[in-house]
């Protein structure tokens, strides 16, 4: 697989955003990881004079659950075409009365409630590295994104915490009643070990959490099932592709931010201990400091 240094933005499509149109000179890349496939053929192009690269997290036609994804195959993909920028576009339920379905939560924070540890890092196998994640999602680009969101005509809430809880099936009323109790704003299942893996990947992440539903907390309404979602979903999608159009040409050119050097002072192994099939393996993250 070819690694090349460039500023390209990467979009990963969330529930019902499997394409993106108006993207040029577009290609399908079939990218074989250490870690197996992504979830699908990764689009690339350009975009406003911007090299993209577009993702759909479950795969065309939403074949996979939350559980199946193979995040880091995804994320590791992604840094491989030089993606140094990502917007994950995520369907959420909404914990808290301000927001609405058909707005946007674009969180500062997120809580993890999953299961699937092992699955959240690149590192081991002989290097040990443990990244700052304070601060989980790029300050700057969310900026930016609660910016193109406003431009876009959206009712957009700048911060908020984003609990990830395992799925595939939806909360509970006590688990909803009790992440409400602990402040928690928005509820999915896909963004933390994204954000966590584009941390080490040194890549700046932000997540566009479009609300659908109310979870199941919010007694006067139907508690949240698939088929209730379904005219959200299709509002949002045209939604999050106007912000998209809005954000990107808006975006850096060179990946200078903080984010984007994450792996500074992250690495605890003595550079003359690291295994050779290790660095093989993490070298589109550790080519910089070989």
């Amino acid at each position: 697989m070819q690694h090349r240094e460039t500023s390209a933005i990467g979009i990963i499509g969330g529930s019902g955003l499997y394409e993106m149109e108006g993207v040029c000179d577009a290609s399908e890349l079939s990218i074989e990881t250490p870690w197996g496939p992504p979830s699908d053929t990764i689009v690339t192009g350009t975009f406003a004079g911007r090299t993209v690269c577009f993702l759909p997290r479950h795969g065309r036609g939403h074949r996979l659950l939350p559980h199946e994804i193979n995040h880091r195959a995804n994320l590791y993909a992604l840094r491989s075409l030089g993606v140094r920028w990502i917007v994950s576009i995520s369907a959420v339920g909404s914990l808290q009365p301000e927001y609405e379905p058909r707005q946007i939560v674009v969180p500062d924070q997120f809580f993890d409630r999953t299961s699937q540890r092992c699955g959240h890092t690149f590192f081991g196998e002989g290097i040990a590295a443990h990244v700052a994640f304070a601060d989980p999602v790029s300050p700057q680009l969310r900026e930016l994104a609660v910016g193109a969101a406003r431009a876009a005509g959206a009712v957009v809430h700048d911060g908020g915490t984003y609990v990830n809880m395992d799925g595939p099936a939806f909360s509970t009323r006590a688990e909803s009643d009790t992440n409400r109790k602990l402040g928690f704003d928005v509820i999915g299942m896909t963004n933390l070990p994204e954000a966590k893996l584009a941390r080490e990947a040194e890549i700046a992440f932000v997540t566009l959490a479009m609300v659908t539903d109310y979870d199941c907390w919010k007694r006067d309404e139907a508690a949240v099932d698939a088929q209730a979602i379904v005219a959200h979903l299709r509002h949002n999608v045209a939604l999050a592709k106007k912000v998209l159009a809005c954000l990107i040409p808006s975006l850096p050119t060179e990946a200078d931010w903080p984010e984007h050097r994450a792996l500074e002072g992250a690495i605890l192994t003595d550079k003359a201990h690291w295994p050779p099939k290790t660095v093989e393996k993490l070298f589109p993250f550790l080519q910089k400091y070989l």
